[in-house]
């Protein structure tokens, strides 16, 4: 570790600690993780939830709602969930540093916007999907973002509509991410629970097969774990992290 780790505050020097005598770190981080980079969360003060639209978020991005009202579906869809000029911030960069350290052995995110991915990790595991993905609900073709244009409902060759390869309210996780991530989780020595209110379910549900002895909360503000942490830091996680990945010889 390097000499100015004395220079950081209590609670991210023994942050850095922890991350020093760990071998198997898994990161599980939220919507949080990515305000940073200039993304709007659902339930803050500036949240989607406190916007003005139509219909309330959860309606909007519903599978109902996009079978019965694509169109509007899709105005909603690509001003607020696509943000092709967004850049990875210091959480974003310092994770994928510790994974390429050989420490962090796992991204588990429940962000669908492909930041981590462009920092550089490599080990994520999505969730509710990406916006980069996506896929024709008729003949299954897969499609690069670029088809959702910039008006109407895409479609693809055979003619029927493309829908984001992302979870929709009303439609379950995929079985086969939920089961990597909750191997991860399971076999991790430490995790680093980063972003999230830990609110929603079954996401939420995934810290009760953490069998290590290190469990850190990063957030702003309490979550119903608080309690359960080896230590909980409630500050900017993209200034937590930035701090350690400058100080330290962790990456």
């Amino acid at each position: 570790m390097a000499q100015k780790l004395y220079n950081m505050k209590a609670e991210v020097k023994q942050l850095a600690e922890m991350i020093a005598s760990s071998s198997s770190i898994v990161f599980f981080g939220g919507a949080g993780v990515s305000t940073e980079s200039g993304i709007p969360d659902f339930r803050s003060a500036t949240g989607l939830y406190h916007q003005e639209f139509p219909y309330p978020p959860e309606v909007m991005i519903s599978r109902e709602f996009f079978e019965s009202n694509t169109e509007e579906f899709y105005r909603f869809y690509r001003k607020k969930m696509i943000h092709p000029n967004v850049k990875p911030n210091l959480a974003h960069l310092a994770l994928a540093k510790l994974e390429a350290a050989g420490k962090l052995k796992a991204v588990i995110t429940q962000n669908i916007d492909g930041l981590h991915q462009a920092a550089g990790s490599k080990n994520v595991l999505e969730l509710h999907g990406s916006v980069y993905r996506n896929f024709c609900i008729g003949c299954k073709t897969p499609h690069s973002v670029e088809i959702i244009g910039e008006t109407g409902v895409p479609t693809c060759n055979c003619g029927n509509t493309v829908k984001p390869d992302v979870v929709l309210y009303g439609e379950q996780l995929n079985e086969d991410t939920i089961a990597k991530a909750v191997q991860h989780i399971a076999e991790a020595d430490m995790l680093i629970v980063g972003g999230t209110s830990l609110s929603v379910y079954p996401a939420a549900g995934f810290l009760n097969y953490f069998q290590g002895s290190k469990l850190v909360l990063l957030n702003k503000t309490k979550t119903p774990y608080d309690k359960y942490a080896t230590l909980v830091i409630r500050d900017s996680i993209g200034q937590v992290l930035g701090e350690i990945h400058t100080h330290c010889s962790l990456f």
